[in-house]
Formats: C-alpha cells, sequence, structure tokens
C-alpha cells in the first residue's frame, strides 16, 4: 500500500506562482512513475505532469513551459511548481503513483484557485 498526502494549494492571483507537494509512504519500493492530475468543476480529471522512477517528464500541453513537476531522489516526494496561473487552472490537483502492475494510488486531493 502506498498513502499520498498533497500539500500547497490555496488561492492566488492571475499571474502569481505556487508549489505543490505529494508526500508517499508505505511501499514506494512499487512505484513506477508519479504525477499530478486536476479536476475542475463540470470536467473530467485530466493529467497534468507525471515523472517517472527514472526522471523522465510528461506535461499536458496546456501547461508546458509554466508548470514544473520534479521529485526527490528516492521518490518519496514529488513537487509541482507551477508559474505563470491562469483562472483556467482552477482545479482540485491530485497527486497519483502508479505501481508495477499499473495499479493507481491517489491522495486525497488539494484546491488550486487563480482569482483575482
Amino acid at each position: 500500500q502506498v498513502q499520498l498526502v498533497e500539500s500547497g494549494g490555496g488561492l492566488v492571483q492571475p499571474g502569481g506562482s505556487l508549489r505543490l507537494s505529494c508526500a508517499a509512504s508505505g511501499t514506494i519500493v512499487s512505484i513506477e512513475a508519479m504525477g499530478w492530475y486536476r479536476q475542475a468543476p463540470g470536467k473530467q480529471r485530466e493529467l497534468v505532469a507525471v515523472i517517472t522512477s527514472g526522471g523522465s517528464t510528461n506535461y499536458a500541453d496546456s501547461v508546458k513551459g509554466r508548470f514544473t513537476i520534479s521529485r526527490d531522489n528516492a521518490m518519496n516526494t514529488v513537487y509541482l511548481q507551477m508559474n505563470g496561473l491562469k483562472p483556467g487552472d482552477t482545479a482540485v490537483y491530485y497527486c497519483n503513483a502508479v505501481r508495477e502492475d499499473r495499479y493507481h494510488y491517489w491522495g486525497q486531493g488539494t484546491q488550486v484557485t487563480v482569482s483575482s
């Protein structure tokens, strides 16, 4: 089992920055990738960014050049640095971890609101 705990959400003005953190505990050695998804009201959950245990990253087109995903070497903590935030980035952000057998773990979510 893996437990994921997010932190760092909040209210920010357009153009501002936030950094989300996701702390993983449990059977971390089985994790192949970790990432962030988001879900806005009335919309489906979508992938924001992912990082593999080998360090490869992938981003949604809508956040490329503005968001950066990173992790510590032990894959204990994953970060999402969000710069140039837009109102369209408003959503609940969920931390995700993928096990070797493709099973997905989820965090409880953290609210990000971009508004003036």
